[in-house]
């Protein structure tokens, strides 16, 4: 459990992976480019990894293709707090800590990208500590149309118990929340907190003095290896249905208050967004609470 300590930043090595050439590497051009994903690859692993500073070797990244890995879950910790600004950047005015840009995309089990999926991140400051009473260091956001996300914070601090780390939610339109945490390649604590998954660690570099963080994300979701990106239609809660009763409306431009009924509960707005499908008010707790 997560329990309130600052103390030595990880290492400054670039992780790696001496086992094959990451799968990674080539979606991320595939889709910066706008062309499909060459088939040869499709059953490459899916995410660059590294090699613990113990030695030895780490199990194979979980494989979107089979239909049988996706992204391991971890435990919320006690502070998550729901309902935090929509944001991309946690960097505030006078922000202290080693600056770090978390970036990665969300995949189906078909390796396809997600669009329009939520990440809710939420971290401790340069101290190790977390704002209880605010929201600093937490933001949610939405994957882009390639599902792709870009996260500008800081390293976290450290406390008692537990090695460097970042929490996040994860859930795409209409299917359910992965609540999970990343990790930091090379940190001495890894080797010794319970709860750290080798599996969920971030590959690292520098850019000048500006740590880089990449993890790709594979929901639970079905797909097929042509499906389109956004898999509503297919996740594991099924197709989305229309409201059972509701005043909630697809494309209704909803703000903060607006009050809304959805399967005989009324709900709050909490962000300001465009209803779309997969969307509805239970999907998403960052963008309505109950009333």
């Amino acid at each position: 459990m997560d329990t309130p300590m600052d103390g030595d930043h990880s290492t400054n090595e670039e992780s790696t992976d001496s086992r094959s050439i990451s799968r990674r590497p080539v979606l991320r051009a595939a889709l910066a480019a706008g062309v499909a994903v060459p088939a040869a690859l499709m059953g490459v692993p899916a995410l660059a990894r590294t090699v613990p500073s113990t030695g030895g070797t780490l199990e194979l990244t979980p494989e979107c293709d089979d239909g049988d890995d996706p992204t391991p879950a971890q435990t919320e910790g006690p502070y998550f707090k729901p309902n935090s600004p929509q944001r991309t950047s946690l960097v505030e005015p006078g922000t202290v800590g080693t600056r770090l840009t978390v970036t990665g995309y969300v995949f189906g089990l078909a390796c396809r990208p997600i669009a329009n999926a939520l990440l809710d991140f939420w971290q401790a400051d340069n101290n190790g500590v977390y704002d209880n009473r605010g929201f600093k260091f937490r933001g949610h956001q939405f994957t882009d149309a390639q599902g792709k996300f870009t996260l500008s914070t800081i390293v976290p601090g450290l406390y008692p118990g537990r090695t460097r780390h970042i929490h996040v939610k994860v859930q795409a339109p209409g299917g359910r929340i992965l609540t999970t945490q990343l990790y930091f390649p090379n940190e001495p604590r890894n080797n010794t907190d319970t709860i750290y998954d080798p599996r969920l660690l971030m590959t690292m570099s520098n850019n000048g003095t500006t740590r880089i963080g990449e993890y790709d994300f594979v929901l639970n979701v079905r797909q097929t290896p042509t499906s389109t990106s956004n898999p509503t239609s297919t996740s594991p809660t099924g197709p989305t249905t229309v409201p059972p009763g509701g005043t909630w409306t697809i494309g209704t431009q909803y703000a903060p208050g607006t009050t809304v009924t959805y399967g005989g509960v009324t709900y709050v707005c909490t962000q300001s967004h465009t209803a779309q499908p997969g969307w509805e008010p239970p999907n998403v707790p960052a963008l309505w609470r109950v009333g």
